[in-house]
C-alpha cells in the first residue's frame, strides 16, 4: 500500500506483454511462487528473490527480458524515490525520538496510565488517529518505535501490541478519505464524501476492533515473538541528564500527522488548484516536506532539549540509516515486482475476466478489488482499477448505497497482503519475522479486515 500507486496510475503504462489470460494467470503463480520458495525453502535474501522472481515473471508472460528489466527498475526506482525517502525520514524521526529519552517519556506515560489488558485498546486507538491523514508507510515509520518499546517494556508479545497498531493505520487507509484510494473511487462514481466518511467510520469502528485487539490475541500465540533487537531503542534516558517533556514530544511526533491534515482539509473546502492558500498547504502538508519539518524541529524540541550537540545530532542522524538499509532495498524490489505484474497487463486482464461476472453491485466491486489486490498487490491499484468497472452500476443508485460501494471497493482492496506488496515486507522486516510467521499474523490480518468490513457494508445496505 503506498502513494506510489497514484504516480503508476497517472503513468500510463503500455503493457509489455501480449500474452493471454491463461499464460498471464501462470506468470504470476510462477513469479510468486519462485519468491516464496527462494526465501523460505533456499533462504535467499528476500531482494535477491524479489529479482529473480520478477525476471521468471516476465519470462512466463511471454515479454521481452530487456523490457521487463526496465519495468522492474523503474518501479524499483520510483518506489524508493518516494517511500523510500519517507522510510529515510521517518528512521531520523524515530531515532532523535529514541535517542533523546522522548520515546521513553510516550512509553512511559502510556504504560502508567492504561492497564496491560486495556494496552492493544490504547495501540490500535493510538494508531487510528495517527493513521487518519498518513500513508500506510509513514504512519510504520512513524509508530515502530513507540510499538517496539511499549513491547519490550511491558513484556508484551510484538504481536499483541503490533496487531492492533497495524490493524488502526490498514483501515484508515483502506475506508477513511483523504487516503488516495477512496478519494478516486469517490470522484469515480461520484459519491458524497460526508456520507463516505460517515458510514466509513461506522464500518471502521468495529472492524478495527475484531481486527486488531481481538485478533491479536490468537496472533500472539501463533507467533509468539519479542521485539527484534536491531530494531528496538535502548533506554536513552537512562543516561541522559535532562529529557524533553511530554507534551513537547507528543506535539512533535503529531506534527506530520497535522500538517497532512490540514492539506487535506483546505483541499476539501477550497477545492481550487490555483488559490495560493491550497497551493501552500499542498506544499507543506505533502509527505515529504512534513516528514522532513517534524525531523528539523525534533533537533531542537528533542535533540537540544535532551543536551545534545551539534555533533550528537550529526553522529544520531547518521546512526538511523543504517538499520533500514536492508528494508529499503525490499521495499523498493518489492516495488519493482509490483510494476512488473502491471505492466505485463496482469490487472487488464483481471478486468477484462471479471466483466461477465454477474452479482450483486457491492460484492461485485469487493471481489474485483480483491482480485486485483491479490494480482497486483496494491491497495490504491485495486481500489481504482475496480472503481472504474463498477463506477456505470452507480447510476441507479442512491447516494447512501454509492457511498457504500467505495467502502465495498476499499474493503476488497485490502484483501491478504502478501509477496507483491511494500507493506508486506515492511512490516515483515520491522518486526523481525520471516514469511511464513509475517503471512500468518499481518496477512491474516489485512484479511480479516476485508471481509469483516465487508460484512458490515453490507448489513448498512440494508439499513441504510
Amino acid at each position: 500500500m503506498s502513494s506510489l500507486s497514484v504516480e503508476i496510475l497517472a503513468a500510463d503504462v503500455e503493457p509489455i506483454s501480449s500474452a493471454g489470460h491463461a499464460q498471464l494467470g501462470i506468470a504470476v503463480l510462477a513469479g510468486i511462487a519462485v519468491i516464496v520458495l527462494l526465501i523460505t525453502k533456499f533462504k535467499l535474501h528476500a531482494f535477491l528473490s524479489l529479482i529473480i522472481g520478477s525476471l521468471v515473471l516476465g519470462a512466463v508472460a511471454g515479454a521481452p527480458l530487456d523490457k521487463v528489466i526496465t519495468s522492474f527498475s523503474g518501479g524499483l526506482g520510483s518506489t524508493t524515490a518516494s517511500v523510500g525517502v519517507l522510510i529515510a525520514l521517518g528512521a531520523i524521526l524515530g531515532r532523535l525520538l529514541a535517542d533523546s529519552g522522548g520515546a521513553d517519556q510516550i512509553v512511559d506515560t502510556i504504560l502508567a496510565k492504561a492497564s496491560r489488558r486495556m494496552m492493544p485498546w490504547a495501540m490500535v486507538l493510538i494508531a487510528a488517529i495517527v493513521g487518519l491523514p498518513l500513508f500506510f508507510e509513514i504512519g510504520i515509520v512513524l509508530l515502530i518505535p513507540v510499538v517496539l518499546l511499549v513491547a519490550k517494556r511491558g513484556n508484551f508479545s510484538l504481536m499483541r501490541i503490533g496487531i492492533p497498531a497495524l490493524a488502526g493505520l490498514s483501515v484508515m487507509h483502506g475506508l477513511i478519505p483523504p487516503h488516495p484510494g477512496p478519494l478516486v473511487a469517490i470522484a469515480a462514481v461520484h459519491a458524497n464524501l460526508g456520507l463516505t466518511l460517515a458510514f466509513g467510520l461506522v464500518v471502521a469502528i468495529p472492524t478495527v476492533v475484531i481486527a486488531g485487539p481481538v485478533f491479536s490475541k490468537y496472533a500472539a500465540r501463533w507467533v509468539d515473538i519479542q521485539p527484534p533487537d536491531r530494531m528496538v531503542p535502548e533506554r536513552a534516558s537512562d543516561e541522559l541528564k535532562k529529557l524533553p517533556s511530554f507534551v513537547a514530544t507528543v506535539s512533535t511526533v503529531l506534527l506530520p500527522v497535522v500538517l497532512m491534515l490540514a492539506k487535506a482539509l483546505v483541499d476539501i473546502v477550497i477545492d481550487d488548484p490555483a488559490n495560493t492558500v491550497q497551493r501552500v498547504f499542498d506544499v507543506i502538508g505533502s509527505p515529504l516536506i512534513a516528514l522532513l519539518a517534524a525531523v528539523i524541529v525534533a533537533m531542537f524540541t528533542l535533540g537540544r532539549a535532551a543536551g545534545f550537540t551539534k555533533g550528537r545530532l550529526a553522529t544520531t542522524t547518521e546512526k538511523s540509516l543504517a538499520p533500514i538499509a536492508g528494508v529499503l532495498l525490499i521495499v523498493g524490489a518489492g516495488g519493482g515486482f509490483k510494476q512488473t505484474l502491471i505492466d505485463t497487463g496482469v490487472g487488464q486482464m483481471v478486468l477484462d475476466v471479471s466483466k461477465d461476472w454477474s452479482i450483486p453491485a457491492l460484492l461485485l466491486a469487493w471481489l474485483i478489488a480483491v482480485v486485483i489486490r491479490l494480482a497486483t498487490g496494491s491497495a490504491t491499484v485495486a481500489t481504482v482499477s475496480a472503481a472504474g468497472l463498477v463506477a456505470p452500476l452507480a447510476a441507479d443508485m442512491s447516494s447512501s448505497h454509492v457511498a457504500l460501494l467505495v467502502l465495498a471497493l476499499g474493503a476488497g482492496s485490502l484483501f491478504f497482503s502478501h509477496v507483491n506488496d511494500a507493506g508486506f515486507w515492511l512490516v515483515k522486516e520491522y518486526f523481525g519475522m520471516n514469511v511464513g510467521q509475517t503471512i500468518k499474523t499481518w496477512s491474516v490480518m489485512e484479511t480479516i479486515i476485508s471481509v469483516v468490513s465487508m460484512i458490515f457494508i453490507l448489513l448498512l445496505s440494508l439499513i441504510v
